[in-house]
């Protein structure tokens, strides 16, 4: 895996965020934590040099030949203008917004990675992604990601009109928690969290100061050996928790509306 090299200005920062499930229960229960998402990137854009989004932006995320999923256009706005600027974005597709292919890439001009990818940021080295089916465990929910990412199966839902197609994904990913492979937002100790266990097999192979995800909904920091950290951005549901890289130090904070 090459890792992608990134030289940010001195006096500029690196911001990471992920699991904001915009539409999630529904879009008018969700619409105020997309203003007050967009209220944190109008804020972070006056020093960021680079922003990271780790999947799961939105609940459901279904991209058609011709056709994106209705709605969110003050967060899809706010990330074009940041974009337009020449702030770089970077997402990453979780298990909510799999099935996201180029829309980001031709519209926004945002680059969409599929799996972790490293990432070298003032000489410090990053595994960064979003996190599901990662490390031991998780068995069922990486038997359906293989069909869901399957791409006759994307070829076979696409024939469903997108008015089905949609209502029909949105009430899977809210009642079937194995499709969609959210566990019980609680710490289970790290011999048993098992994106720990996959960061420190990978630490084993290769040194990184950090490895950043989200997918668990738990802000939390985890020394994993010497010089690397996991670190795990919480959401944007109950704790409103992001990461923020500055003087190359990777920390967490949780976001208070001025």
């Amino acid at each position: 895996m090459s890792s992608i090299v990134l030289n940010i200005p001195e006096g500029k920062k690196v911001y990471f965020s992920s699991d904001n499930h915009l539409g999630a229960p529904t879009p008018e229960a969700s619409f105020p934590r997309e203003k007050k998402f967009v209220a944190w990137l109008n804020e972070i854009k006056e020093d960021a040099g680079a922003i990271f989004l780790l999947g799961d932006l939105f609940d459901f995320w279904f991209e058609y030949k011709t056709v994106v999923p209705k709605g969110f256009v003050r967060v899809l706005g706010k990330l074009a203008e940041i974009s337009d600027s020449g702030i770089p974005i970077y997402f990453f597709v979780g298990n909510h917004d799999l099935w996201m292919n180029d829309y980001f890439q031709k519209e926004l001009n945002i680059p969409v990675y599929h799996k972790p990818q490293e990432f070298t940021i003032n000489n410090k080295s990053f595994l960064i992604g979003h996190g599901d089916g990662l490390g031991p465990g998780d068995k069922g929910y990486k038997r359906m990601k293989k069909v869901f990412t399957n791409p006759f199966s994307k070829w076979l839902y696409r024939w469903l009109h997108p008015d089905l197609g949609v209502k029909l994904a949105q009430y899977m990913s809210v009642k079937n928690k194995l499709i969609s492979g959210d566990e019980d937002a609680k710490f289970l100790g790290e011999e048993n969290e098992w994106l720990v266990q996959y960061c420190k097999r990978k630490q084993n192979q290769k040194h990184y100061d950090y490895f950043v995800f989200g997918h668990r909904h738990l802000p939390m920091t985890i020394d994993i050996a010497e010089s690397s950290q996991y670190i795990n951005l919480g959401d944007w549901i109950q704790y409103y928790t992001y990461g923020v890289f500055e003087n190359n130090t990777l920390e967490l904070k949780e976001y208070k509306e001025s």
